[in-house]
């Protein structure tokens, strides 16, 4: 096993094991109204493919307004830095460098966040690991990608993050992002 994959599966480990840890203590103090969930998916071939996860908290949408503008007394306002999710930052591993349209993300661990807006919202990626997500941290920004807005039939109740494999791309994948009924999503190839 390479030095590389090697350093991404413990710090893989490690993160999980903060992760659970932060679970078990935000359940017992709040009974555990958001769920944290890992979304992983191999883009290529299973054994020389690229993993890619992400881990994230599940909040619900209860009633509220969530996308929209600050007067609206939207929970997520646009053109403000926004968590993706709940509770500790949101997290992305990858075992080998993504390219989102001109934009390499390097092999490694990030923290995601978002900057939603009514046209032109962007997916950060942040070098700044292991903290809550707010407040959100801009300061640590490796790169920003552009989102494509869609409108869904159906609302989505709790946030969902998907990686899906991009069948229009060999070797590619989408990270979708959906909750009410918006979703956000943007697709990202394998550096070779």
């Amino acid at each position: 096993m390479n030095k590389t994959i090697l350093t991404l599966v413990l710090t893989t480990m490690v993160f999980s094991g903060i992760s659970l840890q932060a679970q078990q203590t935000r359940a017992a103090s709040t009974g555990g109204n958001s769920p944290h969930e890992t979304t992983s998916t191999v883009i290529g071939d299973r054994r020389t493919g690229c993993r890619v996860n992400i881990t994230y908290g599940r909040p619900a949408m209860k009633g509220r307004k969530i996308w929209g503008t600050s007067e609206e007394k939207a929970l997520v306002p646009n053109g403000k830095a926004w968590r993706l999710g709940s509770d500790e930052a949101t997290l992305l591993v990858t075992q080998q460098p993504l390219v989102f349209g001109e934009t390499t993300i390097p092999a490694g661990a990030y923290t995601l966040y978002m900057v939603p807006a009514e046209n032109g919202s962007k997916l950060a990626f942040s070098t700044a690991l292991g903290g809550w997500g707010i407040p959100v941290d801009e300061k640590h920004d490796l790169a920003r990608v552009d989102l494509k807005k869609e409108t869904l039939e159906k609302p989505v109740e709790q946030l969902t993050i998907a990686i899906d494999k991009d069948a229009a791309t060999a070797g590619g994948g989408v990270i979708k992002i959906s909750w009410d009924t918006t979703q956000f999503s943007v697709p990202f190839a394998i550096k070779k």
